[in-house]
């Protein structure tokens, strides 16, 4: 019981960091995967075994390289945001059926669409909250913003394979008041305009 709360927990702290950057998470589940050779820290199920190959973890470092350099960059980011609408989901779909290490006992399909919503949320909410943030700052707070969002998809990756469950209660409690402090701000938004 205890090892498949765990397992949903780092599903849910996996497929959430995915929601702020598709390439961390993979990577460092790929690596997990792979190493050490004699005893890799996690063990995942086919085909998302797949993650851990070499050439595999070679074009996730790659394409981790140019996510974080496009969203750094005022405009390019926002591009880079779109594209990555159909990234990150897929992603964390993929990481939330690799890692819940209950595949067997769960339809894939449940697995696969509960990652996809759990990224997928974390990814409106950040595509949402960055005009706000270029347009309090001029674009110039963008690059600290995805900073910070790299940082947390990181030590969320990390936690959610270390201390999986309390990661995924925080990133569902996250994900809840996130969508909750945008729903607010709305509003208000709204009623300045109808005024």
């Amino acid at each position: 019981m205890f090892e498949a709360l765990a397992g949903i927990g780092a599903a849910f702290g996996l497929s959430g960091s995915a929601g702020l950057n598709a390439y961390i998470p993979l990577l460092i589940v790929g690596v997990a995967a792979r190493y050490p050779l004699n005893n890799p820290l996690i063990d995942l199920a086919e085909p998302y075994s797949l993650l851990s190959n070499p050439w595999i973890i070679f074009m996730l470092s790659i394409l981790l390289i140019i996510e974080m350099l496009a969203d750094k960059i005022p405009v390019v980011d926002s591009i880079n945001d779109g594209i990555q609408t159909f990234i990150r989901p897929a992603a964390g779909a993929i990481l939330f059926a690799g890692s819940a290490n209950v595949i067997t006992d769960i339809s894939p399909i449940i697995t696969l669409g509960a990652g996809l919503l759990t990224s997928g949320g974390v990814h409106a909410t950040k595509s949402l909250a960055r005009p706000i943030v270029t347009a309090t700052t001029g674009g110039t707070g963008n690059w600290i913003v995805s900073i910070l969002e790299d940082v947390v998809a990181f030590f969320v990756s990390i936690f959610a394979l270390l201390i999986p469950i309390i990661t995924g209660i925080l990133v569902v409690i996250g994900l809840f008041f996130g969508v909750r402090t945008l729903r607010q701000r709305k509003k208000k938004k709204d009623i300045v305009f109808n005024s």
